[in-house]
């Protein structure tokens, strides 16, 4: 393994990626790779927390998933990449941390209620959905990660990894788990097709390995700002969804000559979204290729994850011998 600090990310496999899952999330797992000795794993296990009463879409969108990693840019040669169900010892340490994280610590969880609310329409009132902090932070800290690449919105979840690692540590007097860090990442948010943010859930993304005329179709059919009803209005670029795929895709003159001719009506906006459709589909384009290429020897893929999930087996392994000696139910009990 490498000497570099220890990271670890994972994604719930919801399938394809679109294109705010890539500037979210996935351009740093792929910088980080270089930087870091990177463990990144497909959550599968907390897709069931919300999708427990139909859980047959898991499986192709892991793939799905994975495959979209692979596509644009993760190297599972130079980052553990895997299936966490396929490391069993995420699960008997997620069983030993819930003995000892106090019930009061998930209820007080800022997400919890959040998304009951949101996820209305699904019963959540389980055991595993309240519980499932505990399986996060049994998946950090069993690889003994010193950092968690995250959003704003997700320190509260490191945080509890931090009490959870603490207090085990605390109640053993053995110091079994480095107390990781967050590492804050200033990800973009994307807006969708329709000007809210990308989700899948409002039928609003553009995938990174869809169809070029279909992401071509969706950047032409994108909302603008609501003030240009004709093409003579002038407008406001910091109003227009459009505006923030500019700042990612444009050149810098680029950006300059959008911004000035939206606010004069000195350019429409599909001319607007013309020289962004030249930035995004030269991006995509390797994205396509490798996909293609990658469902084409799907047995190779497969192969270097199982490379990836041995690799965890070990790391967990040697985690959870630490940790059924404190507790008392080592070996040699």
């Amino acid at each position: 393994m490498s000497q570099h600090k220890r990271i670890l990310s994972g994604m719930r496999p919801t399938g394809r990626l679109h294109l705010g899952n890539l500037h979210g999330a996935l351009k740093n797992w792929i910088q980080l790779q270089d930087q870091y000795d990177c463990f990144f794993f497909v959550a599968d296990w907390h897709a069931l927390t919300t999708d427990y009463a139909d859980p047959t879409a898991i499986r192709q969108n892991t793939w799905d998933m994975i495959l979209d990693w692979l596509a644009a840019g993760l190297d599972p040669h130079k980052a553990v990449v895997f299936i966490q169900s396929q490391v069993k010892e995420h699960a008997e340490l997620y069983l030993l941390l819930g003995m000892i994280t106090p019930l009061a610590w998930l209820e007080r969880n800022p997400t919890y209620k959040e998304q009951q609310q949101q996820l209305n329409t699904k019963d959540l009132s389980t055991y595993g959905f309240l519980g499932y902090p505990v399986l996060q932070a049994a998946d950090i800290i069993i690889y003994r990660a010193h950092g968690v690449p995250v959003g704003k919105d997700q320190l509260p979840h490191v945080e509890l990894t931090r009490e959870i690692a603490r207090r085990f540590n605390f109640i053993y007097h053995r110091e079994v788990f480095p107390i990781p860090d967050a590492l804050l990442t200033e990800a973009p948010v994307l807006p969708g097709t329709d000007g809210r943010k990308m989700s899948k859930s409002y039928g609003n993304c553009i995938y990174i390995t869809e169809p070029e005329a279909s992401v071509r179709q969706k950047i032409l059919q994108m909302m603008t700002d609501p003030a240009r009803a004709r093409r003579t209005d002038p407008g406001d670029p910091e109003k227009c969804p459009v505006f923030e795929y500019h700042k990612l895709y444009s050149t810098p003159d680029e950006i300059a000559q959008v911004t000035q001719g939206c606010r004069t009506a000195g350019i429409g906006c599909v001319d607007c979204k013309k020289i962004l459709l030249t930035h995004v589909v030269e991006h995509l384009g390797p994205i396509w290729d490798k996909r293609q290429a990658l469902e084409k020897d799907m047995d190779a893929v497969r192969a270097s994850i199982e490379k990836g999930i041995e690799k965890a087996r070990r790391e967990a392994q040697k985690t959870m011998d630490q940790v059924l000696e404190t507790v008392g139910l080592g070996k040699n009990v």
